[in-house]
């Protein structure tokens, strides 16, 4: 594989996984009011999620990232891979919950990655390519640097009370 072969599939990669990078990066754009869990405390007595998990963002989430799929000509696919985005997502806010650190605590690669990981097994049964091993490194490497920039950006507009 050449160079330009390279960055081509690269790009397939990137193209193939932007629902899921919608629906997430949407989740926090169109996010806010009642929270997901309700204020529900867990066994620990910490958040079953916290409060920056909210219903409207992950509706908003499933649905902008849908849209995405529904334009690439995808629908389904879309679909699984917005919806395990933002499953994905709530599973790394159960997790840091459980460790008591609280919203916007740093957490790599969780936080990075939780909602990659998610909408890859969601997805996997009808991506339409095979994921290699190398795809795989490959797209959780693009994903870590994309999601730091991306959050950088969101907190410089004040989206985002962090910059991770």
């Amino acid at each position: 594989m050449n160079n330009l072969d390279a960055l081509i599939h690269i790009a397939k990669l990137i193209y193939l996984f932007l629902p899921a990078y919608v629906a997430n990066a949407s989740a926090v754009i169109f996010g806010g009011g009642k929270p997901l869990d309700g204020g529900r405390l867990f066994l620990d007595n910490n958040p079953l999620f916290g409060p920056n998990k909210t219903v409207k963002g992950f509706i908003a989430g499933i649905v902008v990232g849908s849209i995405v799929g529904l334009v690439q000509l995808h629908p389904l696919l879309g679909f699984l891979l917005s919806f395990g985005a933002l499953m994905g997502d709530l599973a790394g806010s159960f997790i840091k919950r459980r460790f008591s650190l609280k919203p916007g605590a740093p957490f790599p690669p969780v936080d990075q990655l939780d909602f990659l990981w998610v909408s890859i097994i969601f997805s996997y049964p009808i991506l339409p390519f095979p994921l290699s091993l190398w795809d795989f490194l490959i797209i959780n490497i693009i994903t870590f640097l994309l999601h730091i920039s991306s959050n950088l950006f969101a907190y410089k507009l004040g989206l985002k009370k962090n910059p991770w």
